[in-house]
């Protein structure tokens, strides 16, 4: 189905629609109260009435008598934007692997500019896991690899030389599998020994770069294998070892990353290039290789928004 056709999808242009779409991928069993988790058919009722003077899609819990919608409870909960724009924007975001910038939305959905650029830090804290599973294990491999963001432009004049002044990335990567990726103050043994042991299985064989940092924390893993890039920016060196050991997994991550925030997004600061790297991860973890169509990864991302609230407080905190 074409994108032009896709969003031809009435869950797109009518309210109703919206929320009953939300309501059958939040709520496959029917509906579940946000405030005291009950589920019982005999205790819910939606509230009904001619006069319609309550909410649109508001419900009734017998069990601790309160009133919930939907979005109660997600980081949709108390936005004045309509569902269908939430569900377009959500598809937006997650019918591409470069993303889609704020002003797209803005322009796309005849929102404000500050209105989509908080709508995609919502969906952002959607994509994020709470608690993902280890990754790798017995008779798999991991590939462990950093880089550096930002402060690249010799025009600005706050171009600094050296990774000191560059935004520090930890990436974890599964070939043909899952991503992790972290933002860190610094890339230096403390941090990515952390990451490390907190993500993956003792059983896994680590696959890295020559970098001195996995030298003493690749015994702590079933194997440790290096390949030996060389050169500056690896123009010289080799990418596959003779054994097959590489972290072109890693390389390929990271320069999607790189090319989309560039052409994409164009700039972001240090204090939000985490929730970046968590909608890169997800899409990552949700892509067509891996089975995944355009609708399941939206249905996906739709599905992290419960038990999450984001405001403008906590997303602009970090300036004041």
């Amino acid at each position: 189905m074409t994108k032009a056709a896709m969003f031809q999808d009435p869950m797109f242009h009518d309210e109703d629609k919206a929320r009953e779409a939300l309501e059958a991928e939040l709520w496959p069993n029917g509906p579940v109260c946000r405030h005291c988790g009950c589920s019982a058919p005999e205790k819910i009722a939606k509230v009904g009435g001619k006069k319609q003077s309550h909410r649109a899609g508001l419900y009734y819990c017998n069990e601790c008598e309160g009133q919930f919608t939907v979005t109660v409870g997600t980081v949709l909960e108390r936005s004045k934007v309509p569902l269908t724009k939430w569900l377009m924007a959500a598809h937006m975001f997650n019918s591409g692997k470069n993303g889609v910038s704020a002003h797209e939305i803005h322009r796309t959905l005849g929102v404000t500019y500050k209105t989509a650029w908080f709508m995609m830090h919502r969906l952002r804290e959607a994509m994020n896991e709470l608690d993902p599973p280890r990754m790798g294990g017995r008779g798999k491999s991991v590939q462990a690899d950093e880089t550096y963001y930002g402060n690249s432009s010799k025009r600005s004049k706050s171009y600094r030389k050296g990774h000191s002044h560059k935004a520090s990335v930890v990436a974890l990567i599964e070939p043909h599998g899952r991503a992790r990726a972290f933002h860190v103050k610094s890339a230096n043994l403390k941090e990515v020994g952390k990451i490390l042991l907190r993500n993956v299985h003792r059983t896994s064989e680590l696959h890295t770069d020559e970098s001195r940092l996995y030298v003493d924390l690749g015994r702590m893993f079933a194997a440790h294998k290096k390949v030996e890039h060389g050169g500056a920016g690896h123009g010289q060196g080799i990418y596959v070892a003779d054994d097959g050991t590489t972290t072109n997994a890693a390389e390929n991550f990271f320069g999607n990353f790189k090319r989309s925030m560039r052409g994409t997004y164009r700039f972001c600061s240090e204090q939000h290039l985490q929730k970046y790297l968590n909608e890169f991860q997800f899409r990552h973890n949700h892509r067509a290789k891996l089975g995944f169509t355009d609708g399941e990864r939206t249905a996906a991302a739709l599905k992290g928004i419960e038990g999450k609230r984001l405001t403008y407080r906590p997303t602009d905190e970090a300036k004041s």
